[in-house]
């Protein structure tokens, strides 16, 4: 897309330590370099974190989701992309070359993160949610997620993260503290989406994205049971 024209490309695929899944007691670590289709179909991340494994097989197209990685996706920091909301509603840990960035530092605006010149990611630790859900209104064209919201229930706390609707993903926070007095889709009826900060195209509104939020939070929310 040109966004960005560096002088080089170097290939990273090849690097073991870069790719696979692994199960770690109470986490899931992922590879910078695994794909997304690898992610949908490992035993390991639908046994731990089911929501993480359907939002990885609803990524664009097969050819995207064999090719596309987490590690490029979550660099890229598309405001439309799935990985943003799994990253920031799992609560996850990006790891790169240099240090640990938990997931609420990550992302800082459009198609920004906190990565440094010379930081490139290694991996993203998940920790494992009692509950969670993914929901979103796709793009019938691009499937990237017109609003896309995960859902997250961890003891006592509830995570709410949105992509698709504003210029980076973000967190509803009046959305986590209705559900974490009541863990079920009843409880967002209360709640409202202000549509100032959202997103406005030829695909939806501003309106239209805030209310998809409510619903695909609800969606979100019934998924995960």
């Amino acid at each position: 897309m040109r966004l960005a024209q560096p002088s080089d490309l170097i290939d990273l695929g090849g690097l073991e330590e870069l790719h696979g899944i692994r199960a770690l007691g109470g986490r899931i670590e992922i590879g910078a370099t695994t794909t997304h289709a690898e992610v949908a179909a490992s035993a390991d991340v639908r046994k731990a974190i089911p929501a993480l494994a359907q939002l990885a097989g609803l990524i664009g197209d097969r050819q995207v989701r064999n090719r596309g990685t987490i590690g490029g996706s979550l660099a890229n920091s598309d405001p439309a992309a799935d990985y943003p909301a799994a990253v920031l509603g799992l609560n996850a840990s990006v790891h790169t070359n240099q240090r640990e960035i938990a997931a609420d530092n990550f992302f800082t605006g459009l198609f920004e993160t906190a990565l440094k010149d010379g930081e490139i990611i290694t991996k993203v630790s998940f920790p494992l949610p009692e509950k969670a859900g993914y929901a979103k209104f796709p793009n019938p064209a691009s499937r990237y997620a017109i609003v896309g919201v995960m859902v997250a229930h961890t003891g006592s706390s509830v995570r709410v993260a949105v992509t698709g609707a504003g210029e980076t993903v973000f967190r509803v926070s009046a959305m986590e503290r209705a559900l974490a007095a009541d863990f079920s889709a009843a409880a967002l009826d209360r709640v409202t989406v202000a549509s100032t900060e959202m997103n406005a195209d030829i695909h939806a509104s501003a309106d239209y994205r805030a209310h998809l939020v409510n619903v695909m939070a609800r969606r979100a929310v019934a998924a995960a049971g």
